[in-house]
């Protein structure tokens, strides 16, 4: 069984240098030192031009379910599962809280500095900073995907 580590909340402006490496935000940082998280995974989202940084512990849930769901003998599936695995990467935080973000990531995510940790759950993702500075979803549509989603 896993345990549940603290859930990771809010965003935080960073800035990378011309290396790709960027620090952790001390908040997440914190989560990720109190739960002994040093090895974590990075993937492009599937969805948004933004990345996922997974601790391993969140990784590993992530994987379990994708098995649960998968055949590993259906060819379409294990290529499905194949490419999930094939987009990911392990990344260390070194003594100083940074990690290196490999330069075919930033190009995936159109990252070229500056960037906004947001702390999703039990994950983080990382955006370029201008693509989160409107709203993802329209007031009116957020409302009505509460209802939609939450109460009906």
């Amino acid at each position: 069984m896993y345990e549940i580590m603290d859930r990771f909340i809010g965003n935080i402006d960073a800035k990378t240098d011309v290396k790709g490496r960027v620090f952790i935000p001390a908040a997440f940082r914190k989560i990720l030192q109190t739960a002994v998280e040093v090895r974590l995974i990075l993937r492009k989202d599937i969805h948004q031009d933004c990345l996922v940084l997974f601790p391993a512990s969140a990784w590993e849930r992530e994987l379990t379910y994708l098995r649960s769901k998968l055949n590993k003998y259906d060819e379409e599936q294990q290529q499905f599962y194949r490419q999930y695995i094939l987009d990911s990467e392990i990344v260390e935080m070194d003594s100083s809280g940074r990690i290196l973000i490999p330069k075919r990531y930033l190009q995936m995510a159109g990252i070229t500095g500056e960037v906004r940790f947001v702390g999703i759950d039990d994950t983080i993702e990382i955006w370029s900073r201008g693509k989160l500075e409107k709203p993802l979803i329209d007031p009116e549509t957020f409302k009505s995907n509460i209802h939609k989603y939450l109460i009906n």
